[in-house]
């Protein structure tokens, strides 16, 4: 399942990642971004009532999108997310809940900066590794890091803007995670139609790196 899983996201390169205040508002952000296009969507633990809006989300979700959780932290929360429907697993560091996935055949994009966490992540069993926070450094320092690492499966996260995307893609990152440059405010009541435009900024800028 982690192949395939990492074969799809390869392809699409674009990871939503939702985190809200308002249940019911992330439940819509999400299915708009699943009529946009979106294929992957990962719902934040963080988010108000995320299971529910997780369980929610798989049972309207349209056949090829998956959709995981984020901010997966402990092997509870493992157990949790895959109870809820979950698809796969994100964490924001080298945590236990990396493992348990792993032990699980769950696919996990563990979160890793440094050279030695991105080692500790893939020998643990990660099925991708999320530069976070990818802002730190940018597409130079993802870039750095493939040039000893050039077979880890990077997935750029945290700040990436619509400008950055590309950057990102051409230094080598398999995909990009998409927060609140993509979200806005609309996980917790705020427009809509305002996130169908970004979305589709994204799929634009996206578009030249498609099947790359």
């Amino acid at each position: 399942m982690s192949e395939e899983f990492l074969a799809g996201l390869r392809e699409a390169r674009l990871l939503a990642i939702i985190r809200g205040t308002d249940a019911a508002a992330s439940v819509a952000s999400a299915l708009t971004l699943l009529e946009e296009g979106f294929r992957y969507l990962e719902i934040s633990l963080n988010t108000e009532n995320a299971l529910a809006v997780i369980a929610e989300v798989v049972r309207e979700a349209p056949a090829g999108s998956l959709v995981g959780a984020g901010t997966v932290l402990t092997i509870d929360d493992v157990a949790a997310v895959r109870d809820a429907g979950g698809a796969f697993a994100v964490t924001p560091a080298v945590a236990r809940s990396v493992a348990e996935s792993v032990r699980l055949g769950f696919p996990v994009i563990a979160g890793a900066m440094t050279p030695t966490e991105t080692v500790s992540a893939m020998e643990q069993g990660a099925t991708a590794v999320k530069l976070f926070p990818a802002s730190i450094g940018g597409p130079a320092y993802l870039k750095a890091l493939r040039d000893p690492l050039p077979n880890v499966p990077f997935v750029a996260v945290g700040g990436v803007d619509v400008d950055k995307a590309g950057e990102y893609f051409a230094a080598g990152a398999i995909a990009v995670g998409l927060g609140s440059p993509l979200l806005g405010d609309a996980p917790s009541g705020g427009s809509l139609p305002a996130l169908r435009d970004r979305a589709r900024a994204f799929h634009d800028a996206a578009a030249p790196w498609l099947n790359a």
